[in-house]
């Protein structure tokens, strides 16, 4: 479409006249985010709660909060992260100024996911922008009010040209990657994420792509399984189980699988009373599409708890599977849902061979007081993150990159690794156009005593560490006069 075309174009024209790059301009920028969130705050909880049927706490506590989060984290560091970041130098290079600079990637495209419908667009947002980019915003259609309300609220806080937002569904979307970006960073399925690399390739477009996968849950018998099915009840019913990082299914051992049934039994009436149906804190599924497709993967599985449902509410209760066979249509697809499959295996060897037979998950979760499995487990497995003894926990941490591996996907963010995602570390050195005689042992006419020379000083590992800073600059000088000598 000309109009896709046309904003993208703005975005650029926007871009290229500079103003995004100033710091300054960032800074106002997110803070103009963080005055649009706390006087919206309630548009923005009951749209959250249109699509999701999310309470204003829960809102509030995994998508607002986090979002304050990172502008605040970002607004105490941008300026810092932004300065020439100097590395290690050579002995060639002693004298000269080596660093590394950040510079924006240019116009970006931020494709949001409907599950955290907001969180999940402006996070990498807020990281876009405080890189210096243009971004141009599309949020998901499914979660249809949330995207309605971030496109009437980002033009009236922010610069509307920079940071332009584009609603509607595959149709627009297919436009959108038609047209040229500097990054694309997308959140959702893996089946879209190819689509979306695929587009991205026509143009050698760098794709961030966070996906997702069926991420395991390995409970050790050596561990406090009250403990362990309470943090993991939490995890796999939040957000009715629509939730990228939820656990996907549990392997135990055979003897635990009842133990555990039991125990999510007892949290899940502990958090959300007799009546889940009834509870504030239990949202729904997005729509109906969804909720045919996780009854379908019901079918044929052995009830242990749950599988009430309501279409005209799109209500799936919390349901418990047991002796799920690992060929079954459940364990082939993540699940997004409140649906919790138990696989039994015999033993941490199975586990791991388990584990390792399938795609590699964006989580890996594993639940013991066994410190060699633990350790074992993380070295013999691959996954985009690991949570021990807890669930989800791991994304939390700004410090910690956030990401998948292989299937699961490409690419991090959160903190300043959203700022990285966003940037391009520029390789600078800046040599002096003094002490020219050091540069002989690098022009021709080549020689062996040229080669002789070099190995001699760059094979040696003179390094700071080794020699320290002043004996490196003096063999820099001895080198300048030897070379000066032998060539003269």
């Amino acid at each position: 479409m000309d109009k896709m075309k046309a904003i993208v174009e703005r975005a650029r024209v926007a871009f290229n006249t500079g103003r995004s790059r100033s710091v300054a301009f960032r800074i106002q920028q997110l803070k103009a985010l963080e005055r649009m969130i706390n006087e919206k705050e309630k548009d923005i909880v009951a749209a959250l709660q249109a699509d999701l049927n999310k309470s204003e706490c829960n809102a509030y506590s995994y998508e607002i909060l986090g979002v304050l989060g990172d502008i605040a984290l970002m607004l105490d560091n941008l300026p810092a992260w932004v300065g020439p970041k100097p590395v290690a130098k050579t002995i060639m290079t002693l004298t000269d100024e080596v660093y590394i600079h950040y510079e924006p990637l240019g116009v970006v495209l931020v494709i949001g996911a409907w599950n955290y419908p907001f969180v999940l667009i402006m996070q990498p947002l807020i990281g876009a922008i405080a890189a210096g980019n243009a971004v141009v915003i599309k949020p998901s259609e499914i979660s249809e009010n949330t995207a309605k309300l971030v496109a009437e609220l980002l033009p009236q806080y922010i610069d509307k040209d920079l940071y332009p937002v584009i609603n509607g569904g595959v149709m627009e979307t297919t436009e959108l990657l038609k047209q040229r970006f500097d990054h694309i960073f997308y959140t959702g399925s893996s089946q879209v994420g190819k689509v979306v690399m695929e587009a991205a390739a026509k143009h050698l477009t760098p794709v961030t792509l966070e996906l997702g996968g069926k991420s395991p849950c390995y409970i050790d018998k050596d561990c406090n399984i009250e403990i362990a099915c309470r943090r993991i009840t939490w995890g796999k019913y939040l957000n009715c189980g629509q939730t990228c990082i939820a656990p996907d299914y549990i392997l135990c051992d055979p003897s635990l699988q009842n133990k555990i049934v039991e125990n999510i039994r007892k949290t899940l009436k502990e958090f959300h009373g007799e009546d889940v149906k009834k509870s504030p804190d239990y949202e729904r599924i997005v729509n109906k599409h969804h909720f045919k497709r996780l009854l379908r993967l019901l079918e044929g599985q052995k009830l242990a708890y749950g599988g009430e449902s309501d279409e005209a509410s799109c209500f799936i209760a919390p349901t418990i599977l047991t002796d799920v066979s690992p060929e079954s249509a459940i364990m082939q697809e993540e699940i997004f849902g409140p649906l919790l499959p138990i696989v039994t295996i015999e033993s941490v060897d199975e586990a791991i061979q388990f584990i390792n037979q399938r795609e590699k998950p964006l989580a890996l979760y594993l639940f013991s007081n066994d410190k060699k499995l633990i350790k074992r487990m993380i070295s013999e497995t691959s996954s985009g993150g690991v949570t021990v003894n807890d669930v989800i926990m791991h994304y939390t941490v700004p410090d910690l990159p956030f990401g998948g591996v292989g299937y699961s996907g490409m690419g991090a963010y959160h903190g300043r690794h959203s700022f990285e995602t966003f940037s391009h570390r520029r390789s600078c050195l800046i040599k002096s156009l003094k002490m020219e005689s050091m540069n002989k042992i690098r022009y021709p006419p080549n020689s062996q005593r040229k080669l002789d020379w070099a190995k001699f000083f760059l094979l040696n590992q003179f390094s700071k560490g080794k020699v320290g800073l002043a004996a490196l600059a003096l063999l820099t000088a001895i080198l300048a006069v030897v070379i000066k000598v032998a060539y003269s």
